[in-house]
Protein backbone atom coordinates (compact mmCIF):
# COMPACT_ATOMS: atom_id res chain seq x y z
CA UNK A 1 0.00 0.00 0.00
CA UNK A 2 1.38 3.41 -0.95
CA UNK A 3 1.79 6.04 1.76
CA UNK A 4 -0.87 8.34 0.26
CA UNK A 5 -3.38 5.49 0.09
CA UNK A 6 -2.53 4.51 3.66
CA UNK A 7 -3.06 8.09 4.86
CA UNK A 8 -6.45 8.27 3.10
CA UNK A 9 -7.48 4.91 4.57
CA UNK A 10 -6.46 6.06 8.06
CA UNK A 11 -8.51 9.25 7.65
CA UNK A 12 -11.50 7.06 6.78
CA UNK A 13 -10.81 4.88 9.82
CA UNK A 14 -10.73 7.96 12.03
CA UNK A 15 -14.02 9.24 10.57
CA UNK A 16 -15.72 5.87 11.17
CA UNK A 17 -14.45 5.76 14.75
CA UNK A 18 -15.63 9.33 15.40
CA UNK A 19 -19.11 8.23 14.31
CA UNK A 20 -18.95 5.08 16.43
CA UNK A 21 -17.76 7.01 19.51
CA UNK A 22 -19.67 10.32 19.37
CA UNK A 23 -19.23 10.90 23.12
CA UNK A 24 -15.44 11.12 22.75
CA UNK A 25 -13.66 14.24 21.58
CA UNK A 26 -12.25 13.88 18.05
CA UNK A 27 -8.75 14.50 19.45
CA UNK A 28 -9.11 11.38 21.61
CA UNK A 29 -10.11 9.34 18.57
CA UNK A 30 -7.20 10.80 16.57
CA UNK A 31 -4.79 9.90 19.37
CA UNK A 32 -6.05 6.30 19.47
CA UNK A 33 -5.58 6.00 15.72
CA UNK A 34 -2.10 7.53 15.94
CA UNK A 35 -0.99 5.21 18.76
CA UNK A 36 -2.31 2.16 16.93
CA UNK A 37 -0.65 3.25 13.68
CA UNK A 38 2.73 3.94 15.32
CA UNK A 39 2.84 0.39 16.66
CA UNK A 40 2.74 -1.04 13.12
CA UNK A 41 6.08 -0.42 11.49
CA UNK A 42 6.64 -3.56 9.42
CA UNK A 43 7.31 -3.59 5.69
CA UNK A 44 3.94 -5.08 4.68
CA UNK A 45 1.43 -2.22 4.76
CA UNK A 46 -1.65 -3.74 3.06
CA UNK A 47 -3.50 -4.54 6.28
CA UNK A 48 -2.38 -1.56 8.36
CA UNK A 49 -5.70 0.35 8.15
CA UNK A 50 -7.71 -2.71 9.25
CA UNK A 51 -5.33 -3.46 12.11
CA UNK A 52 -5.30 0.19 13.20
CA UNK A 53 -9.10 0.34 13.18
CA UNK A 54 -9.43 -2.78 15.31
CA UNK A 55 -6.79 -1.70 17.83
CA UNK A 56 -8.10 1.87 18.09
CA UNK A 57 -11.73 0.69 18.36
CA UNK A 58 -10.85 -1.63 21.23
CA UNK A 59 -8.88 1.12 22.98
CA UNK A 60 -11.71 3.65 22.57
CA UNK A 61 -14.31 1.19 23.86
CA UNK A 62 -12.61 1.37 27.26
CA UNK A 63 -12.72 5.17 27.21
CA UNK A 64 -16.42 5.52 26.33
CA UNK A 65 -18.82 3.79 28.74
CA UNK A 66 -21.73 4.61 26.41
CA UNK A 67 -20.10 3.00 23.36
CA UNK A 68 -21.55 -0.14 21.81
CA UNK A 69 -19.61 -3.32 22.46
CA UNK A 70 -16.82 -3.81 19.95
CA UNK A 71 -18.09 -6.26 17.35
CA UNK A 72 -16.29 -9.60 17.67
CA UNK A 73 -14.90 -11.27 14.58
CA UNK A 74 -17.85 -12.17 12.40
CA UNK A 75 -20.09 -10.06 14.64
CA UNK A 76 -22.74 -7.62 13.59
CA UNK A 77 -20.39 -5.63 11.38
CA UNK A 78 -18.96 -8.83 9.85
CA UNK A 79 -16.29 -6.79 8.08
CA UNK A 80 -13.61 -9.43 8.45
CA UNK A 81 -15.78 -12.37 7.40
CA UNK A 82 -14.48 -14.62 10.16
CA UNK A 83 -16.56 -16.66 12.56
CA UNK A 84 -16.80 -15.57 16.17
CA UNK A 85 -16.00 -17.78 19.17
CA UNK A 86 -19.59 -19.02 19.41
CA UNK A 87 -19.27 -20.45 15.90
CA UNK A 88 -16.08 -22.39 16.63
Amino acid sequence: MERDAERRALAEVQARLEQRFPHLHPDVVAAAVTVAHQSLDGPVRDFVPVLVEHAARDRLAFADPEAPDPAPAGGKDGADGLSGPADA
